[in-house]
């Protein structure tokens, strides 16, 4: 495991397109996954304690992203060949297990990732109606353990998108596992 920060945020940068194979068979496009008042892109794999740590806290963000008009899409960019529990297969245990109530689907060429400028697992890009980049920050204070009633980040950071379009000034970046890069 190689920890790794996220880096600082590029305000208005454009979310990048994809189609995605899903755990559930579909293939999903940016279009698809937006909400009315932006979307959550976020890079994360079954095997990362950090991922691990907050994957609860993270399905129930999403869901109350998705109160205020915020999609979710998560995406694993890992090496599946390397680290065999990121395989599609263990992806799709992972969302059962977990109650996945958004699209996680696999970047098999890792153009995705590549693209976004994905740093690690968790990583965490936050984007307002129009596609622009508002947050690129941590989801709370937790890393490989949860933070009993942190303060909630990420969400605070996409309901002020949701509301006035604009991330805040100051972000904490992510904290986790770097991605797993083929050869």
């Amino acid at each position: 495991m190689v920890l790794s920060k996220t880096s600082i945020c590029a305000f208005g940068w454009k979310a990048q397109d994809f189609a995605l194979r899903g755990v559930d068979g579909k293939t999903y496009t940016l279009a698809e996954v937006r909400g009315p008042k932006g979307t959550l892109v976020v890079f994360i794999c079954n095997h990362c304690p950090y991922v691990r740590a907050v994957i609860s806290r993270l399905v129930a963000e999403a869901k109350a992203l998705r109160e205020i008009d915020i999609g979710t899409i998560a995406i694993m960019p890992n090496d599946t060949e390397t680290y065999r529990e990121d395989s599609f297969d263990n992806m799709k245990a992972f969302a059962a297990k977990h109650g996945f109530t958004f699209p996680y689907v696999i970047d098999e060429t890792q153009e995705v990732a590549r693209a976004y400028g994905a740093q690690c697992t968790p990583d965490f890009f936050g984007f307002n109606a129009h596609d622009d980049l508002q947050y690129r920050g941590r989801l709370d204070a937790s890393r490989t353990t949860l933070v009993a009633n942190a303060r909630r980040d990420l969400f605070e950071a996409m309901k002020q998108v949701s509301e006035t379009g604009r991330g805040p000034e100051e972000q904490l970046p992510s904290m986790g596992c770097s991605i797993k890069w083929r050869g």
